[in-house]
C-alpha cells in the first residue's frame, strides 16, 4: 500500500508499506518507506511539554525500515531488521517570544544506519482485515559510526496486537507497543506518540523522550446489516514518554 502527495507550498512525499509472504508463508518480509519534504512541528522533550509548538523543522526526511524473517517453527519467525533514517537541510524557524535552543541533537541533519534482530510470532490469517489472530514482534537495532552512521544509539522494539472475534460482525483489538532507545539519539528519532496509528489525535512526535509505551483498545464492527463494507470503530488508547524506564 502507499500514497503521494504534494501541495501548493511546494511540499511532497511519498509514503510506501508492505507485508509479503512467500509460498507456504516460509519467508515473511514486512517493510516501510517514507521520503518527504515536509514541515516537523516541534514542541520539545519530554512529558511535561507547554502543549504549545515551539518551532517548525523544514526538512528532507528519509526511512527506510525493512525486516526479512525466516519461519522457524509454527507462527514464529525470526531475522533480521535494517533501518536507515535521515534528515538533511533542516531549518528551525522559532515561533515568536521563544528562546532558540542551540543543544537538540540532530538539528544539523543526521544519517543513521541500524542494523538488528528480529523475532514475530504472527498468527493472522488476513493481515488486510484481521478478525482474530495475534502478532507479536520485539526487535533490536543498533547504530553504529562504523556503519556509516552520523550517532552511536540502540533501540528496542516491543508491538503486540491481539484479536478477537467477538461475533460474525463485530471484532475486538488490543494493542501494546513500547520504543525504548540509548545512545546519541537525535530529535527526530527519539520514541514518540501520536499520528495515526496509536494515540490518535495527537500530532505524531507531540511528545517525544527516549522511551514510549503505549496500550489502545479498538471495536470494530458492521453496524447495517443489508452491508459488509460499511463499518465502523471505536477507540481509545492511553501513552506516555520518558527519559528514563521511569514513567510515573
Amino acid at each position: 500500500s502507499g500514497f503521494t502527495f504534494f501541495t501548493l507550498e511546494g511540499q511532497y512525499g511519498l509514503h510506501l508499506e508492505h507485508a509479503i509472504y512467500s509460498d507456504k508463508n516460509n519467508w515473511f518480509s514486512l517493510g516501510k518507506m517514507k521520503f518527504q519534504s515536509y514541515p516537523l512541528a516541534y514542541y520539545g522533550v519530554g512529558p511535561s511539554i507547554s502543549g504549545e509548538e515551539l518551532a517548525i523543522a523544514n526538512a528532507n526526511f528519509i526511512i527506510v525500515r525493512e525486516r526479512l524473517l525466516r519461519k522457524i517453527k509454527g507462527h514464529w519467525y525470526a531475522g533480521e531488521e535494517v533501518n536507515l533514517e535521515s534528515l538533511s537541510k533542516v531549518r528551525f524557524d522559532w515561533e515568536e517570544g521563544v528562546s532558540p535552543e542551540t543543544n537538540i541533537l540532530g538539528i544539523d541533519g543526521y544519517s543513521n544506519f541500524g542494523v538488528g534482530l528480529g523475532l514475530v510470532y504472527d498468527s493472522r490469517h488476513n493481515v488486510l482485515n484481521v478478525r482474530e489472530g495475534f502478532l507479536s514482534e520485539i526487535a533490536f537495532l543498533g547504530y553504529n559510526q562504523v556503519l556509516g552512521s552520523t550517532n552511536s544509539l540502540n533501540t528496542v522494539f516491543l508491538d503486540n496486537r491481539a484479536f478477537f472475534k467477538m461475533s460474525k460482525r463485530n471484532v475486538l483489538s488490543l494493542q501494546m507497543i513500547g520504543q525504548f532507545s540509548s545512545g546519541e539519539v537525535p530529535f527526530n528519532q527519539l520514541s514518540m506518540i501520536g499520528g495515526e496509528m496509536m494515540m490518535r489525535g495527537y500530532y505524531l512526535g507531540k511528545y517525544r523522550d527516549r522511551n514510549m509505551c503505549a496500550l489502545q483498545a479498538e471495536h470494530r464492527w458492521l453496524p447495517f446489516p443489508f452491508s459488509k463494507r460499511l463499518g465502523g470503530a471505536v477507540f481509545a488508547g492511553v501513552g506516555s514518554v520518558s527519559e528514563n524506564l521511569n514513567f510515573n
